[in-house]
């Protein structure tokens, strides 16, 4: 018979990741006036070092 595993035993197995996933959205002015926005994903090891990030 197969083991039977539940949601505690999967959930154990999980390394969790020390850090955290933050989205940062930066607006650069084109030539012609317009404006582009360029996304990407950062890791902070806290959520109050969002504001230093450049």
């Amino acid at each position: 018979m197969a083991k039977v595993q539940s949601f505690g035993d999967k959930a154990k197995g999980k390394k969790k990741d020390p850090y955290i996933s933050v989205k940062v959205v930066k607006s650069v002015k084109a030539d012609k006036g317009a404006f582009k926005f360029n996304e990407k994903f950062v890791k902070v090891d806290d959520i109050s070092k969002v504001s230093e990030i450049k």
